[in-house]
């Protein structure tokens, strides 16, 4: 599938901000499942210092305002070849070690709703019981804006049964790492039949089970990510993920805007005569 994505960030200040320092990650790889055609970061009120992949191997842009600004502007575009890979993004590749993944984290720490939740989801391999916990998390905590923040944790979030697609995505992971296997969350994008014009990007959860490697599971879809999913940045939890995060020097209320944008793009006549002629040529 090919997916043409905007994501623009509209920071504005009730008084003018003298520093601030910002990450972004909001730049998707060329990588198992996905190809980037091409993409591009515009940031306005403020400088791209540096751009560097971190120790989870996501791209980042550390971007920085020294001067009073009272708005900052970020916009992330570009178009991404996706396939359905039914969720399997395979061996684990990475500088960080497999049992890093296993570590809880202030975010998912499971306690005892959690616990027992996982100990409920049946099946005769890891890979079922996997797609039982995340129909289970699905039917267990309604999909709600508002209800929860980027704060919440997993315990509290399956406690209350209200939360967004953060929360589902730690309150799996919280529960496959009790059941000692690895899993990490995952930040990125999402098409949605009919939506194209969205309020935030996506999360998920991918964990790794023998054979498979990372699979991904999207409990607030209670789906695994297929051809119109784009993954982003990964980590332990939000923090590692999150799109934009960083600091301010000062007192000054910050106002949030965000708009993302996820569409197909048409296939050109041409591709559409040669996928035509290669079917031919199979039959």
């Amino acid at each position: 599938m090919h997916l043409k994505i905007s994501h623009t960030t509209e920071y504005h200040y009730d008084e003018p901000v003298q520093y601030a320092l910002q990450r972004l990650r909001l730049t998707p790889l060329t990588q198992v499942g996905q190809t980037v055609l091409g993409w591009e970061t515009l940031v306005d009120g403020a400088a791209i210092e540096v751009n560097y992949d971190d120790h989870f191997g996501n791209r980042v842009h550390l971007v920085s305002i020294d001067g009073d600004r009272e708005t900052i502007h970020i916009t992330a575009s570009g178009e991404v070849h996706t396939e359905d890979r039914a969720g399997v993004f395979g061996p684990h590749q990475s500088y960080v070690p497999l049992w890093l993944f296993a570590r809880e984290t202030p975010l998912t720490k499971a306690g005892k709703l959690i616990r027992e939740l996982a100990k409920s989801a049946e099946g005769d391999t890891a890979l079922a019981r996997m797609h039982a916990l995340m129909e289970t998390i699905h039917e267990a905590v309604t999909y709600k804006p508002g209800e929860t923040h980027a704060e919440t944790t997993a315990e509290d979030a399956l406690e209350s049964g209200q939360g967004v697609c953060q929360d589902h995505a730690h309150i799996l992971i919280a529960a496959a790492r009790s059941l000692d296997l690895p899993a990490r969350y995952i930040s990125g994008y999402l098409m949605m039949e009919g939506h194209p014009e969205q309020t935030a990007s996506h999360a998920w959860a991918e964990v790794h089970l023998n054979g498979l490697g990372w699979v991904g599971f999207d409990a607030a879809n209670k789906i695994c990510p297929d051809d119109r999913y784009v993954r982003i940045a990964s980590g332990l939890c939000y923090r590692d993920a999150a799109p934009i995060s960083g600091l301010i020097h000062g007192e000054a209320k910050e106002t949030l805007k965000v708009s993302v944008t996820v569409e197909q793009q048409q296939q050109s006549q041409n591709q559409s005569q040669a996928r035509g002629q290669s079917q031919n040529q199979s039959q």
